[in-house]
């Protein structure tokens, strides 16, 4: 029976939890998914939890990493239409830029039941946008979601230099190929369905081991296809295919995903769980919880961040930091 390994979160502990400064632990366990604890050995599994993990664009991941989303999209479920001009899209960048370490550009809405965009018009949203926040004189390091290889390409010519893809491949086995040859991180997401379907009746036999197998099994496919493991960041995929307690079920067992060995981004910010739990049925109206949720997997370890309120965010680490006692 395959076995998982989980490193219990806390302030001081023995180890450091994927190389973070801040967060670390002592308690391992072994589980199955029969819930079984095995008292077994597990030294095997303490150079994938505590690792340092890769450089991503010259950031070091020994502490939360801001992700700011800026969609240039006229229907996402939070910003859809703010962004719509460059004017707009490269004012909102310097803005996020003060306190966002990486900048998460996307021409394509992936809301349940959005429809799919064409490529050309998803290039013709994206690729500008990244060329004038560089003519800008930007630098903040740029990410592209995007499902598509042709996207991702026009993208990384304009200035991008991170690949974001919700798909993990699924959808255009291209991209992968694209990655390999360029030699760039990217973000394997999980998804259960398209963003048409995702939300009809999504179910699971457990959704934390079943998202972490989905995960194990695209690192894998990803490595084949040569891209170096190294590059790779996994992302659980709060929303995508999951009901609000198939969201909470992931929340609470985050810190398994360090047995994968990368760097953990959690993208939950503004989501329709947060307004369900915290009475907000306006997204723009979830700010308080998204950061309650982000100051909760930073302390799970997760690496990066990828969210809207930037500012909020940045402050919220701070003063979390300051409590732990390490500013």
């Amino acid at each position: 029976m395959k076995t998982y390994t989980h490193a219990i979160p806390a302030l001081e502990g023995e180890h450091a939890l994927g190389g973070s400064k801040l967060f670390c632990f002592s308690e391992i366990r072994r589980v199955t998914r029969m819930g079984e604890l095995e008292q077994t050995e597990c030294a095997d599994a303490l150079p994938r939890l505590t690792s340092p993990r890769a450089e991503l664009c010259g950031l070091s991941l020994d502490r939360p990493r801001i992700m700011g989303i800026l969609n240039v999209t006229p229907d996402s479920f939070s910003d859809g239409g703010d962004h719509a001009n460059l004017d707009a899209a490269v004012s909102r960048a310097r803005a996020m830029a003060v306190d966002a370490d990486i900048l998460d550009i996307g021409g394509e809405s992936t809301r349940p039941g959005a429809a799919e965009v064409g490529i050309d018009e998803e290039i013709r949203r994206t690729a500008p946008v990244i060329e004038a926040i560089r003519a800008a004189g930007i630098t903040t390091p740029i990410s592209i979601d995007t499902r598509k290889a042709r996207v991702a390409e026009a993208a990384l010519d304009a200035g991008a230099d991170i690949v974001n893809d919700v798909s993990a491949f699924l959808f255009d086995p291209e991209l992968a190929d694209l990655v390999a040859e360029r030699d760039v991180p990217v973000c394997l997401m999980h998804a259960q369905g398209s963003p048409e379907t995702m939300q009809a009746d999504p179910r699971y036999d457990n959704v934390l081991f079943d998202v972490y197998d989905h995960l194990d099994q695209r690192i894998s496919a990803a490595c084949v296809s040569g891209i170096r493991r190294d590059r790779i960041i996994v992302d659980p995929g709060i929303g995508f295919g999951k009901t609000l307690e198939h969201n909470l079920s992931l929340l609470r067992g985050l810190s398994l995903l360090h047995d994968l060995g990368l760097p953990i981004l959690l993208g939950a910010s503004r989501k329709r769980f947060i307004g369900t739990l915290g009475g907000a049925e306006e997204a723009k109206d979830r700010m308080a919880g998204s950061v309650a949720v982000a100051l909760f997997a930073a302390q799970q370890g997760a690496q990066i961040l990828r969210v809207h309120d930037t500012f909020e965010t940045r402050q919220a680490l701070t003063l979390q930091k300051a409590m732990i006692g390490d500013l």
